[in-house]
């Protein structure tokens, strides 16, 4: 069967809207035409308005049909091209960080050694000091004495003894900081081929909350609460990134509408996941601007959003509907408060059936 393309969808469902007018015409020419008796008349014309009515019915339930199927359609063809674009996005992010990898490990690596060497020659320096000293009573008379007096005087020992080694480790840490930054890269941009694995979800988490980090740092503190010996799960595993960064970012903006200077500087994210008999439970909770309850409904309908153009498409909730319900047969629902905050909860099975799950089909 050849699948239809949207176009084909709108010119099936305008040509259904003209079938109406056509039988309307139809009856006006009928009336206008006939010879037959006013009651023969008026027997046709309602026999012709009950074809009408039911055909209007029929085309009125093919026409819901037919706008579903086309938003059906517009939302698999913006899922083809985010899927080709996070695709493009992840082999860019996979080389950039191998390409910054190498010389941090080396910068790195050398900044260690640095340390080292430093920790040594601060104690060869205190070693020299002592000799000095030692040899400042016999020979306070010779020039060179006064010479090394002048040179410590100059140099400030005792704030290099205690900068150099601060320095150093506050170097180590922003490395550290850059390679963990390049690893979630590398872990975030991974693709999974369609195929489900076993995954441990603190690892997704905190790679994507890393990955997100320049979203929220400047809005809100982020933590995450992990229940004790939380069992692996299966699922796509750059799906399911994707999905909690998509919600963690929306955290993030709705937290950005409350801030306001002297009053609220900072807002709140929390990631938690537990187990939930067979069923992994994953929240995002923020204390951001909440939802409107008129719109609670329709969060999840492709292309809806409350953001101004070019600041959002629609597709984020959309997308973590369809992943967490159609890719993993989850489920996902929201809880909000306007002023409040919002929490998005995902169930995922902890158990994959084969002949269920859509991914393993």
């Amino acid at each position: 069967m050849t699948e239809m393309s949207a176009a084909d969808y709108e010119r099936k469902l305008a040509a259904r809207d003209k079938t109406i007018d056509v039988l309307k015409r139809r009856i006006a020419q009928e009336a206008r035409h006939s010879h037959a008796t006013p009651f023969a008349i008026l027997e046709q014309n309602v026999g012709l308005e009950k074809v009408v009515a039911r055909k209007t019915l029929e085309l009125e339930n093919e026409r819901h049909e037919l706008e579903k199927a086309l938003t059906e359609l517009r939302f698999t063809q913006a899922q083809l091209l985010q899927a080709q674009k996070m695709e493009s996005i992840g082999q860019l992010a996979a080389g950039i960080a191998h390409e910054i990898n190498t010389p941090t490990q080396y910068v790195s690596d050398n900044v260690g050694f640095v340390k080292t060497a430093a920790a040594s020659l601060l104690s060869l320096l205190d070693s020299a000091l002592a000799l000095a000293e030692a040899a400042r009573g016999k020979m306070a008379e010779e020039p060179i004495v006064a010479e090394f007096d002048a040179a410590l005087k100059r140099v400030k020992v005792e704030f290099l003894r205690r900068q150099i080694p601060s320095a150093l480790d506050e170097s180590l840490e922003g490395l550290g900081h850059i390679a963990k930054i390049v690893s979630a890269m590398k872990e975030f941009s991974h693709p999974s081929q369609n195929e489900k694995a076993l995954v441990d979800v603190r690892e997704i988490i905190n790679t994507t909350a890393t990955v997100a980090r320049n979203e929220w740092k400047y809005v809100a503190e982020l933590e995450t609460h992990f229940e004790d010996e939380l069992p692996q799960l299966p699922c796509l595993r750059d799906m399911i990134g994707q999905a909690i960064l998509n919600l963690v970012v929306n955290a993030a903006h709705a937290i950005a509408d409350t801030i306001k200077e002297g009053i609220k500087e900072k807002g709140l994210i929390i990631i938690s996941a537990a187990r939930d008999g067979e069923h992994m439970e994953i929240r995002i909770k923020d204390d951001g601007s909440g939802i409107p309850a008129r719109i609670r409904d329709r969060i999840f309908d492709p292309f809806f959003t409350t953001k101004a153009v070019g600041k959002g498409t629609g597709q984020g909730l959309a997308i973590v509907y369809s992943t967490v319900v159609d890719k993993h047969c989850g489920q996902i629902r929201c809880e909000s408060e306007e002023g409040v905050g919002t929490t998005f909860i995902l169930r995922l099975p902890l158990h994959c059936h084969k002949e269920e799950c859509p991914a393993c089909k």
